[in-house]
C-alpha cells in the first residue's frame, strides 16, 4: 500500500499512526496541542519517536462531544496539514467524515482520509476519496448499538461500507479497515471485536486498530485516563500478533518499542 510518497508493507510490518488532535475537547489530549507551535513540536516529537503516519483531527469523536461545523473544522486542520507537509517528510492522515473537510485537507496535503463513519456519514465522501485517489480507513460505526448477532452484524456493516467504496470507484488497494473499538459497542463487544480481528482481516484488507487510552481499557482495568498506557500497549501487542497492519496511538515511543521487540522475536525464527 502506498500512502503519500511512502510504501507500506502491510503484510510484514505493523505501522504506528501518531495522533494529533487540534481540538479543545478530545478525551485525552484536547487543548494540549492547540496553536501551531505546539502542534508542530508534537509532530516533531512523534516523528523522532518513530511514527510512520500522523493523523490530524479537528473534531472530537468522544461520547458527548459537540459537533463541529465543517468550516470551523477546515479552519482547524488546514493550516496544520500545510505546515506539517512543508516541514516534515511523513504521510498525513486526516480524521474526518465530512466530504468538504476531506476535499480541503487533501488540497492542503493530506495523504489519506480516516473516516469514523465508514463512508456513511456523508453521501459525497466516497466520491471525493475516489476522485482524489487517496487511501481511506473505513471504520465500523453505527447510530445504534442494537445487534442481533454482534460479529455477523459488524461484518455486514463493513460490507455495506465496502460496497459504497466499490460503487464510487475507490481502488481496493487504497482501503484500510478499522473495527471501530469504542464506537457503538459496549465493553464486552469491544473486547470481542479485538479478540476476533481475524474476522475483519478475512475481508481482505489491511486492518487498523485504534484502542489507545480508550474507555474499554479504563473499564477493564478500572483505571483513569492517565494510567492506561500499559493497557494500550497490550492492545498493540495483541494487534501485532493477530495481523493488524496499523495501530493508532497517543504514546508513539512506547508503542514503537513494543512492535520492534515483537518483530525481533518473530524474525529470529
Amino acid at each position: 500500500m502506498r500512502i503519500g510518497n511512502k510504501d507500506f508493507d502491510t503484510e510484514k510490518h505493523t505501522y504506528v499512526m501518531g495522533i494529533l488532535n487540534v481540538t479543545p475537547d478530545s478525551f485525552w489530549d484536547g487543548g494540549r496541542f492547540l496553536g501551531m507551535d505546539r502542534s508542530l513540536r508534537h509532530v516533531a516529537g512523534m516523528i523522532e519517536d518513530g511514527a510512520d503516519i500522523i493523523d490530524v483531527g479537528g473534531e472530537s469523536t468522544r461520547p458527548g462531544s459537540k459537533a463541529v461545523d465543517a468550516a470551523d473544522e477546515i479552519a482547524r486542520v488546514m493550516p496544520v496539514i500545510e505546515a506539517i507537509n512543508d516541514r516534515f517528510d511523513i504521510p498525513i492522515s486526516l480524521d474526518t467524515y465530512k466530504n468538504s473537510v476531506a476535499w480541503a485537507g487533501i488540497g492542503a496535503g493530506a495523504d489519506m482520509i480516516n473516516d469514523v463513519w465508514g463512508l456513511k456519514g456523508d453521501d459525497r465522501m466516497a466520491e471525493v476519496i475516489a476522485g482524489s485517489h487517496v487511501p481511506v480507513c473505513i471504520m465500523h460505526n453505527r447510530k445504534n448499538a442494537n445487534y442481533r448477532d454482534f460479529m455477523t452484524d459488524v461484518i455486514s456493516d463493513l460490507r455495506e461500507s465496502l460496497d459504497i467504496a466499490e460503487k464510487a470507484g475507490i481502488a481496493p488497494e487504497n482501503i484500510i479497515l478499522d473495527p471501530g473499538v469504542g464506537f457503538a459497542k459496549d465493553r464486552v463487544q469491544n473486547l470481542e471485536i479485538m479478540a476476533r480481528l481475524e474476522d475483519i482481516e478475512a475481508l481482505g484488507y489491511p486492518v487498523l486498530l485504534g484502542v489507545s487510552r480508550k474507555s474499554v481499557i479504563g473499564d477493564t482495568l478500572d483505571l483513569p485516563l492517565e494510567e492506561r498506557l500499559e493497557g494500550s500497549l497490550a492492545t498493540t501487542a495483541w494487534g501485532f500478533m493477530h495481523g493488524a497492519a496499523f495501530v493508532r496511538v497517543h504514546d508513539v515511543k512506547e508503542h514503537v518499542r513494543v512492535i520492534r521487540m515483537l518483530e525481533a522475536i518473530r524474525d529470529s525464527k
